[in-house]
């Protein structure tokens, strides 16, 4: 048993991602490319990133290496440059997680989707096998605790990523991803793929990415229904629904004519679609509720998010002592020291 499944056996694990979208807004990366240059260029700012989630209360610091591969900086013309950003994010990671002194945050290698899979193309599959193996190499050899593998709408590639990721020795998750279909790109219910890398030796699997959370828990309970282990469901933190299953399917009738022609609301007007903190801890007590035990944030997610998950799930962060408390607001506050012209103030709000 690896350290993760040992702590899912337990309890609930937050795992806290969302890295590409909440360092894009803050001016470190580029929506479209999505390369994580920032672990090279600014990697201070990542760092601080990282004790955020920490402090929020995630269980897991991640490597910042979701689409640090080969051909994500081959796009950019900086593939030299694929060892070292490895490297350095799985070290940061690391520096990150020691700075819980409980010693309890868990270090996770990322390998994810790698955008040149094709069920019927067998080199393909001979370069993907050989993206996930040097990454997954790099991650051993820093001594990650588990491997997340995700973002996966192929189902074969997904295989290829657990053969691989087992070869570190540690626990693997295996999240994959549906589009509005609803189904893994080979037609595949995301239940009988979950099934299948399941029966293939993952320890945990479930989904990630794509689906906020009104229409990725309908599916994350089939795949709870079809497995025996953990399942982990880490959506975008965005409202998606049924008539916008995936965040890249979302239009915003209000503002979409502000947008440069033919632009989608994907990925840099999504803003207006953001989940409250409340919605995110709503989705993480329905997934405890019903045994789905690793929950997190992906693509949108920031530390409050993170923060309102925990305390859901009963515990107190460091972050906590900041947690809102409208008791000392001068116009909507209790508190009886407060004046009653600025309460009553509160009435043409």
């Amino acid at each position: 048993m690896g350290k993760l499944t040992e702590r899912l056996d337990a309890e609930a694990f937050i795992c806290a991602e969302g890295y590409l979208f909440e360092l894009e807004r803050r001016g470190y990366l580029q929506a479209g490319s999505f390369v994580p240059e920032v672990v090279l260029e600014n990697p201070e700012v990542l760092a601080q990133l990282h004790r955020e989630f920490l402090r929020a209360g995630s269980d897991a610091m991640v490597a910042f290496t979701y689409y640090g591969h080969r051909e994500k900086l081959r796009i950019i013309g900086k593939e030299d440059l694929l060892e070292p950003l490895q490297k350095n994010a799985l070290l940061l990671a690391k520096q990150a997680a020691a700075e819980d002194k409980s010693g309890r945050t868990l270090v996770a290698g990322n390998i994810c989707n790698t955008n040149v899979y094709f069920p019927d193309d067998k080199q393909s599959h001979n370069e993907v096998r050989k993206m996930f193996a040097e990454q997954v190499a790099w991650a051993a050899d820093a001594g990650v605790d588990f491997i997340l593998v995700e973002t996966l709408s192929w189902l074969g590639e997904g295989l290829i990523a657990l053969e691989e990721a087992k070869k570190a020795g540690v626990d693997v998750v295996v999240n994959v991803i549906t589009h509005s279909t609803g189904l893994l790109r080979e037609g595949i219910p995301p239940e009988e793929a979950c099934k299948q890398l399941e029966d293939a030796g993952a320890d945990v699997v479930g989904m990630n990415c794509c689906r906020g959370p009104a229409t990725m828990l309908p599916q994350l309970k089939d795949i709870r229904a079809a497995v025996s282990g953990h399942v982990a469901g880490i959506p975008v933190t965005f409202r998606t629904s049924a008539e916008m299953p995936s965040f890249q399917s979302i239009k915003d009738p209000c503002g979409e004519h502000h947008l440069p022609e033919g632009m989608r609301a994907f990925p840099a007007a999504l803003d207006a679609f953001t989940c409250t903190r409340y919605e995110m801890a709503a989705f993480a007590r329905e997934c405890f509720d019903n045994n789905i035990r690793m929950v997190g944030v992906c693509c949108g997610g920031g530390p409050h998010h993170v923060r309102a998950i925990a305390e859901e799930l009963g515990r107190q962060t460091e972050a906590s002592r900041y947690s809102p408390d409208m008791s000392k607001h001068y116009a909507m506050g209790t508190d009886p020291s407060l004046k009653s012209e600025n309460q009553k103030f509160l009435d043409n709000l």
